[in-house]
């Protein structure tokens, strides 16, 4: 057989690109278990996800690899691309919302608008996000249900991340009494500047402003504005307390009234 050479070099040649396919897929498994193990250490991954993209990137490399094979055996294609282009225009429209949630899986674990643990805010909605999945991310609340949450709304939504925050910017006011001497008055600024001092308080990173703003229906009204170098919202609240304390204190020693609503009635005799 003359052709039988031939043949016997094709059959080889399949051999060979078959079993390079599965030692490529082998050793990618393996660096796909390395890195999920990393990242489960971390807790920032959902390890669901990882598979899943293994389970992707080996069919895509046995997918060329049985290309190769009819390339090699030189089977006609023309009849089994359309046949397969007519299949995956039907599976693909029969799909079409699990695939939008698969796709938009892929784009948040690329662009990491948030990782696992992270405290996020969407719509009207806020929590820990405790799981990302193919199809949907589970978030738990703060009043302790958890909330599903499909990819693609998340994909096409308002995110706001406060793990990825460095620096909080704080604002609040106060009014004191409109019977407040202006000496007084005077002195309040430099009051709230030795109080809201980063050398005195551990997670203040400086004091941004504090400034008489307004002549207020009942009062006279202050505004502050500092920044803290922490993102732990009990932290943030612990130290306004603290700070809350302070003005109160200093206030009462200085003989300066805080301001409550309310009301002069003039009568004509």
């Amino acid at each position: 057989d003359l052709h039988y050479p031939l043949r016997r070099q094709r059959q080889m040649c399949i051999r060979d690109r078959l079993l390079i396919a599965y030692l490529f897929t082998r050793v990618t498994n393996v660096l796909f278990a390395w890195y999920a193990e990393k990242q489960e250490r971390k807790k920032k991954t959902s390890q669901h996800i990882l598979y899943v993209f293994r389970a992707f990137f080996n069919g895509i490399v046995y997918l060329i690899a049985f290309f190769i094979y009819l390339a090699v055996t030189k089977v006609d294609l023309t009849g089994l691309a359309i046949g397969g282009a007519a299949t995956a225009i039907i599976i693909g429209f029969a799909l079409q919302s699990i695939l939008s949630d698969f796709f938009s899986a892929f784009s948040i674990y690329f662009d990491r608008p948030f990782e696992i643990g992270d405290y996020i805010v969407v719509g009207e909605y806020a929590g820990t996000v405790t799981k990302i999945g193919m199809k949907s991310t589970r978030v738990q609340l703060l009043q302790g249900e958890e909330l599903v949450l499909a990819n693609k709304e998340l994909t096409t939504a308002s995110i706001r991340n406060f793990k990825k925050m460095k620096r909080r910017r704080i604002t609040f006011s106060f009014g004191v009494t409109y019977g407040t001497p202006l000496v007084k008055l005077k002195k309040i600024p430099d009051i709230i500047k030795d109080i809201i001092d980063p050398k005195k308080l551990e997670n203040v990173y400086k004091l941004d402003r504090v400034h008489f703003v307004a002549f207020g229906d009942f009062s006279l009204n202050f505004e502050v504005v500092y920044y803290m170098n922490t993102q732990d919202f009990a932290k943030y609240r612990d130290t306004q307390q603290e700070i809350n304390f302070k003005i109160k204190e200093a206030f009462e020693k200085e003989g300066i009234e805080m301001a409550f609503p309310t009301q002069t009635i003039f009568l004509n005799k």
